[in-house]
């Protein structure tokens, strides 16, 4: 059973740990490439949902399979605490973060011609920036869980 839930551990974190690293690190600035800011942004924003949503099922999985194991894993109270703090600051993106910006972006007609300093791309560019720095959090979370599991 210990090895079943250990394989079914480190496939959770491998799949939430490289979801995170493929979408931040390739894809997203692929698009962006690509595409123009607000085609860019949009193709991003439509993704993120089902991002966030990805991201809580691995978090819940490897949580659950980390408090079925107890102390069967190395270092399983500091693992225990990234997977938490990583499904907070998920959780926090998902139902708070990206709804709020998505509204905000729906309010702005382009990227592209609203000045920088419009109150909304301010706002927007506030909740991006909270949103990056959260997501970097989740991926240094996962990069040691990597290594720690």
């Amino acid at each position: 059973m210990d090895k079943f839930m250990v394989a079914i551990l480190r496939i959770a974190v491998a799949l939430w740990f490289g979801g995170v690293s493929l979408f931040t690190f390739v894809l997203t600035p692929l698009i962006f490439k690509n595409e123009t800011r607000d085609v860019a942004g949009g193709i991003v924003g439509y993704l993120f949902p089902g991002y966030f949503r990805w991201g809580i099922g691995c978090g819940v999985v490897a949580l659950v399979a980390l408090l079925i194991l107890g102390q069967a894993v190395q270092r399983s109270r500091l693992a225990v605490l990234l997977v938490t703090m990583m499904l907070i600051i998920t959780a926090i993106q998902t139902w708070y973060i990206e709804p709020q910006a998505a509204a905000i972006k729906r309010q702005i007609p382009s990227f592209t011609t609203t000045p920088k300093d419009h109150p909304l791309r301010r706002q927007f560019s506030k909740l991006h920036g909270i949103s990056a720095a959260s997501n970097l959090s989740v991926f240094a979370g996962g990069f040691v869980l990597v290594v720690l599991l």
